[in-house]
């Protein structure tokens, strides 16, 4: 069965992006999918994690989406911290600018989500 994390915070040193979780949140032997979806009815971005059994998901809702539009300018994937260890999130940059793009003007999403997702990275797709 899959798990959810959410992620509420993260800090940005130039262009170290580090995503953080409760540290009650304990992840063992997971990786990088690599893969990003979206779920419009929560308004959310989500990253898939894998383990032995299968995907888990990090979900990335509307109070984190100003830090996604610096992990965009930034040149490196960001990372996620759990307790002590830290996992690099590969192909997260193009997995998500990917999915703006394709979200823009699409109501395919949802129009309340492709209408967020328009504003949050407005100054993205206007780049």
């Amino acid at each position: 069965m899959p798990i959810t994390y959410n992620v509420h915070s993260g800090v940005q040193l130039e262009n170290d992006i580090r995503f953080t979780l409760d540290e009650n949140q304990m992840i063992e032997n997971i990786l990088a999918g690599g893969q990003m979806i979206t779920d419009s009815d929560t308004l959310s971005f989500i990253y898939l994690l894998e383990d032995e059994t299968g995907y888990h998901y990090l979900k990335f809702g509307q109070d984190v989406w100003p830090m996604l539009v610096s992990t965009l300018k930034a040149t490196d994937d960001p990372t996620l911290q759990f307790g002590e260890a830290v996992l690099t999130l590969h192909k997260f940059r193009e997995e998500l600018e990917m999915l703006i793009f394709n979200i823009e003007g699409n109501d395919n999403y949802g129009a309340e989500f492709s209408q967020a997702v328009e504003n949050a990275f407005e100054e993205f797709l206007k780049a």
